[in-house]
Parts: C-alpha cells; sequence; structure tokens
C-alpha cells in the first residue's frame, strides 16, 4: 500500500479514463498526486476529493503552461504524461488547426514537460508517456495524424534516455491498445472491428494500464529506459 510513500508525482491529463486510474494507483499506493485537467472539471474535482489527491487545471496545448506546471510542481520524483487527443478523418478533409492542435497536445507537451521535469528532478526520477499502438500499426484509414504523433513519443524517448541515462532517470512510453473509456467504450460500435484484430478479444482495462504505469514507476525498472510497452491484447501483433 505504501509503494510510493511520500513520492511527488504529477500526472498531465489525469481527469478520467486511463489518467484518473493512474491516479488513483498512485494515490493508493502513498504517493504525493498532482494532476492536470482542461475541459472536465467536474470530473477532476470528484477525483481529487475521492484520492485525497490536487487537481489543477492546464492546458496541454499551451506550452508555456505546460512548463509552468511541471517547473512550480518542483523535483518530481515521477512526471506522468497522460494528456492526448484523437483528430480523425479524411486527411485531405482536416482542418490544419485541428492537427496542429494534436500535435501541440501530443508531442509538443510531452516533451517539454519531459525535459523541465528533468531540469530538477533527482538521480533515479522516472518519466512515463502514454502513447499508443498505432505508433507502431495503423490498419484503418483516417487516422495518419494520430499516428504520426505517437510515433513520434517513440523517437522522443529513446533520445532522451541518453540525454537522462548518466543520473538514473528513465523515460519509458506505454503503448495501449483498445482500452475501455469513455472515448473507446468497451460496447462501442468499433467493438467488433477492433476485436478481430485481437488476441484476447476484449477491451483492456485502465487499471491494467495505470499498473504497467506503476512498475515503469518502481524500483525494480531502474534498468528499463528509452522503450516502448504495448498493453494492446496482440492488437498490433
Amino acid at each position: 500500500m505504501a509503494a510510493f510513500k511520500d513520492k511527488s508525482v504529477l500526472v498531465l491529463g489525469g481527469s478520467r479514463g486511463i489518467g484518473a486510474a493512474i491516479v488513483r494507483r498512485f494515490a493508493k499506493d502513498g504517493a504525493r498526486v498532482v494532476f492536470t485537467y482542461s475541459g472536465s472539471p467536474d470530473a477532476a474535482h470528484t477525483l481529487a476529493r475521492e484520492t485525497g489527491t490536487t487537481a489543477v487545471q492546464t492546458d496541454s496545448a499551451d506550452r508555456d503552461a505546460v512548463i509552468a506546471r511541471v517547473r512550480d510542481s518542483g523535483p518530481l520524483d515521477i512526471l506522468v504524461v497522460n494528456a492526448g487527443i484523437g483528430v480523425f478523418g479524411d486527411a485531405l478533409d482536416l482542418n490544419p488547426d485541428d492537427i496542429d492542435r494534436l500535435l501541440a497536445i501530443n508531442v509538443h507537451a510531452p516533451y517539454h514537460a519531459s525535459v523541465e521535469a528533468a531540469r530538477q528532478m533527482p538521480e533515479d526520477g522516472r518519466i512515463i508517456v502514454i502513447g499508443s499502438v498505432n505508433g507502431d500499426r495503423m490498419p484503418v484509414p483516417g487516422m495518419a495524424a494520430y499516428a504520426l504523433s505517437k510515433s513520434a513519443l517513440q523517437g522522443m524517448a529513446r533520445g532522451l534516455a541518453r540525454d537522462f541515462g548518466p543520473r538514473g532517470i528513465t523515460i519509458n512510453v506505454v503503448q495501449p491498445g483498445p482500452i475501455d473509456t469513455d472515448a473507446n467504450p468497451a460496447d462501442g460500435p468499433m467493438k467488433e472491428v477492433l476485436h478481430s484484430f485481437m488476441a484476447i478479444k476484449r477491451h483492456g482495462r485502465s487499471d491494467e494500464v495505470a499498473a504497467m504505469v506503476a512498475y515503469l514507476a518502481g524500483p525494480d525498472a531502474g534498468f528499463v529506459t528509452g522503450a516502448m510497452h504495448t498493453i494492446d491484447g496482440a492488437f498490433g501483433a
């Protein structure tokens, strides 16, 4: 129950879905958790009350706001970047401003947050970024920009692992497949299509992703860095 007792944790994007499960896991394990939210204040404040954590509003599309939030959080033992959006549809029809916002949230924010965290992070700190199996595999049309953003995280993690390694700071990407959330419910219209690609024919649970994050944040994963950790029921196999 105290695996992360007194550890300082910041979760960017923690009010719902996978992010909320990560907040709950670290809080249960004794950490001091602050998490950000943007468009879900009611969910965020309810989660904060239930878990004894702190919710702070931050727009992950705003580079300076992200940097300030990480900087003002002080020395972090663990940073988790979960905030992300999807923009789907024919690439020829999508609004370029929407794509730029996707890249700001899915790529720029994780990079700047990771770098800023590392400035104050103690030795053996942990950075975990939530990516997607779609960084490895894109089996359907209409998701090119999303796949681009998740593939970019792979190069980022490999490169920053080299930069931060001498201080024992690890950085890893967790790549979920279909997970039962509001954005991708297990009983949604894509259920049959998604499960047809999978060996384990069900959506994953947010707490299963949180468990992988907790492992990577813990003492047993000190030699694991610059790596992609896929949790997808063999969606991408």
